[in-house]
């Protein structure tokens, strides 16, 4: 998992929840897989509607110029993304997110989620994205504007709301590297190259890097 903080200015997340305010807003079931949807009691921005696309290009754009996002996904295909609204009581239960999504005529794999937070969090209670990892739980609740990217494989969850109003988008990314293992190894390393600076060895662990990616770019999950 990966927090991006500050993905969105506040300006973009001012601008975004303008955008998406009158909707047109539609049963968050309707794009849920077929056990998900008895899990699933929200409202979501309607996918092909000017309201979508104008707020996901803000989103897009916020993506591609982050470093962050692009070194811990290393993404070959994003998403538009999915802008999702819960009320008092409603939730989403436990779930995996689909391995598949339709894209224009094709098909494309979901290695990687993004919740992207678009609510202050005092401004709602309950509403945390819980994420199960392995024997632990991770409770998140983050700031407007910030993300967090999470292996889309999890089992997650979003509690119910107990007042006020969450925001948010979710994006799915298929990455180069589809071997989770694989795609740490690199953010690591990565980060390890960006501490050394100027350090000599930071040209030969670029090489490294680079060396790597090209044999892994393109694998799947083991």
């Amino acid at each position: 998992m990966q927090v991006i903080a500050e993905l969105l200015t506040p300006d973009e997340v001012a601008r975004i929840r303008a955008i998406i305010a009158a909707g047109p807003w539609e049963a968050g079931a309707a794009t849920a897989g077929h056990l998900a949807q008895r899990a699933k009691a929200n409202a979501q921005l309607a996918a092909a509607s000017p309201a979508a696309a104008d707020a996901g290009a803000i989103v897009r754009a916020a993506l591609d110029r982050s470093p962050a996002f692009l070194a811990a996904a290393l993404p070959r295909t994003v998403l538009p993304p999915l802008f999702s609204r819960y009320a008092p009581g409603e939730a989403y239960g436990p779930h995996v997110d689909n391995a598949l999504r339709r894209s224009g005529s094709g098909w494309v794999r979901t290695d990687l989620s993004v919740t992207l937070f678009l609510s202050p969090p005092e401004s709602y209670e309950g509403g945390a994205l819980l994420i199960a990892d392995g024997a632990a739980s991770h409770r998140v609740k983050l700031p407007a504007g910030t993300a967090i990217l999470y292996p889309a494989d999890t089992i997650h969850q979003v509690e119910p709301v107990g007042a006020g109003e969450r925001l948010a988008a979710v994006i799915w990314v298929e990455s180069l590297v589809g071997d989770a293992a694989a795609r740490r190894i690199l953010l690591e390393l990565d980060g390890a190259v960006q501490q050394l600076g100027d350090h000599p060895s930071a040209l030969r662990l670029t090489g490294i890097y680079h060396n790597l990616l090209r044999r892994w770019a393109g694998s799947r999950a083991p």
